[in-house]
C-alpha cells in the first residue's frame, strides 16, 4: 500500500510528497550517511576532551572577536570532521562557542551545502 502524499517538510514548499522532502529540498546524502559517526559524540573520550576544552577556554570565541565576553557552552569543530576520528578528537581543531554563535555557524554552514 502507498503511503498518502503530504507537503514537503521545508517550510513553504507546496509540493507534495508520498517521504519526508521533494527532490528539491532532500538533504545530500552526505548529510542522510552522518548517523554512522554520531557515536562519536557519545563516547568518554570526546566527553572528557569536551569539558577539559570548555575549562581551557571557557568563553566564546565568536563574542571575543566582538569585544563580548560570553560563557561558551559548545565545542564546534572549526574544520568538518565527516566521521575523520584523527580530525574529530584533534584539540587544534576545537574553539569554544556561546550556543547562539554556535547555532549560527551551524546554520550557515548548512545553508552553504544546500540543506
Amino acid at each position: 500500500m502507498l503511503k498518502p502524499y503530504k507537503p514537503c517538510k521545508r517550510v513553504g514548499c507546496p509540493e507534495l510528497v508520498r517521504d519526508t522532502y521533494c527532490d528539491k529540498h532532500k538533504p545530500p546524502e552526505s548529510r542522510r550517511d552522518s548517523e554512522g559517526w554520531r557515536y562519536l559524540y557519545q563516547t568518554k573520550r570526546w566527553k572528557q576532551l569536551r569539558v577539559s576544552h570548555l575549562l581551557i577556554e571557557p568563553l566564546c570565541r565568536e563574542c571575543a572577536a566582538r569585544g563580548e565576553r560570553t560563557r561558551a557552552t559548545d565545542v564546534d569543530h572549526i574544520r568538518d570532521h565527516k566521521g575523520n576520528a584523527q580530525l574529530f578528537y584533534a584539540a587544534d581543531n576545537l574553539q569554544s562557542l556561546c550556543h547562539s554563535c554556535h547555532s549560527r555557524k551551524t546554520a550557515r554552514e548548512n545553508e552553504r551545502a544546500g540543506i
